[in-house]
């Protein structure tokens, strides 16, 4: 039989993470996040399809002078004769075929790299990198209104299950079952549910 002990410890949400941090820890970890990715030799962007690298190079630059290699897991960029700029494993495999690259103004360049899953995001372009909280990734509603109807509800889910996990609250498939237990109590009420074990 299970003894009852320090009835007055925290329980739920709480006592999993007793230490939440404060709105000024969220803005220090926020801001250290951002200027981490600003000291990349990089810029880069993402949407649940696709990830987009940029990289500053010296005026003039011609397309025969970089070195560009992508593959299915791992890139490397740079300039003849240089260190590479980028280099490293991608934290999740890309459709090589349908990823490219474009010198633009002879200044800069693009890297455009097509997502294998595309459910995912990414915290980082290569594992060495320093990573990104991609709990904290809203997309833009526009964005959402892109995807067609069953990848729109698959995302929307995604995002109102990653809430309500972060408020301790339960998940639509949770809600779900939860639901059908209800009904089903109501439908037999000659049974006894009382200190039944339920695993949801």
């Amino acid at each position: 039989m299970q003894r009852l002990e320090n009835l007055d410890k925290p329980v739920g949400p709480a006592a999993e993470d007793p230490k939440t941090p404060t709105k000024e820890e969220e803005e220090a970890a926020r801001a250290k996040e951002k200027a981490e990715q600003d000291a990349l030799p990089y810029k880069w962007t993402q949407t649940l399809k696709d990830v987009d690298i940029t990289i500053e190079v010296p005026k003039g630059t011609r397309g025969k002078q970089c070195v560009v290699e992508i593959k299915r897991d791992s890139i490397k960029v740079g300039l003849a004769g240089q260190e590479p700029i980028l280099q490293g494993t991608l934290p999740h495999p890309i459709n090589r075929e349908d990823s490219a690259w474009t010198l633009e103004d002879q200044s800069s360049l693009e890297i455009h790299l097509e997502k294998i899953n595309q459910m995912e995001w990414w915290a980082h372009v290569v594992t060495s990198a320093p990573k990104i909280d991609v709990s904290k990734i809203t997309p833009e509603d526009s964005k959402l209104g892109d995807l067609d109807g069953e990848t729109r509800s698959m995302v929307e889910k995604m995002m109102f299950d990653q809430r309500q996990k972060e408020m301790g609250l339960p998940t639509s498939e949770e809600r779900k079952k939860q639901e059908m237990l209800e009904k089903f109590k109501k439908m037999h009420p000659e049974m006894n549910f009382e200190g039944a074990n339920i695993s949801m």
